[in-house]
């Protein structure tokens, strides 16, 4: 067989599978997730009544007021700092990701100082006197970063801690928190990997709308 048969042999193989890899199966994967899993390959986005994006239940967001359930501390504020302005550096390396700090690294507690900020406190020290002050029994989610810095979940437990000040800000009854936290809560994957989740988006949308609807 002659060098140039075999060279076009592979040439033309080369050329097969880069469509197939490159162009075929990437457009069939697209449309498989279109059409079997619009949602997920979307984005997860959530949108309301009037379809305006408020999110995805992929990414976390901040909520601190005390009229939402609150979410876990962000190492990047969830992503939400102005490029512009990013005067504590939060978005210097990147939109996700933890401090990887040890619990034995005094860092760990710090808290940049900010411009409004004459007195440098202790990061987690100051989430722990404010739960407390709102009378929230501190769990190590409401204290401690995820590894992304992005998750949109807590755990039940620290979903319930904050009941009692929801309740007082809204003006609702304790029982009817406790009954949006349970529709909220995603359980374990397949059932067995894992452990159950709270959406806080999800959650703090419902409480939203509990609201409108008393």
């Amino acid at each position: 067989m002659s060098f140039a048969r075999e060279a076009s042999r592979a040439i033309r193989s080369t050329v097969v599978l880069w469509v197939i890899g490159a162009i075929i199966y990437p457009f069939a994967m697209i449309a498989f997730g279109q059409i079997v899993f619009p949602f997920q390959a979307n984005g997860s986005l959530i949108k309301d009544s009037q379809g305006r994006v408020l999110g995805s239940s992929l990414i976390g967001q901040p909520f601190t007021s005390d009229r939402y359930f609150n979410t876990r501390p962000s190492t990047t504020s969830y992503s939400t700092a102005d490029p512009k302005k990013d005067e504590a550096g939060i978005l210097k390396t990147g939109v996700s990701g933890a401090s990887n700090l040890a619990p034995s690294n005094s860092a760990l507690l710090e808290r940049i100082k900010g411009k409004d900020d004459p007195d440098p406190s202790k990061r987690v020290e100051g989430d722990l006197n404010r739960l407390k002050t709102a009378l929230v029994q501190p769990t190590a989610d409401l204290v401690y970063t995820s590894g992304s810095s992005l998750d949109p979940h807590i755990t039940p437990e620290a979903a319930k801690a904050q009941i009692t000040r929801v309740a007082k800000a809204r003006g609702v009854q304790p029982q009817q928190l406790k009954t949006l936290i349970n529709q909220n809560t995603d359980g374990r994957f397949l059932g067995i990997f894992g452990e159950p989740g709270v959406n806080v988006l999800k959650l703090n949308l419902a409480l939203d709308a509990l609201k409108s609807a008393s």
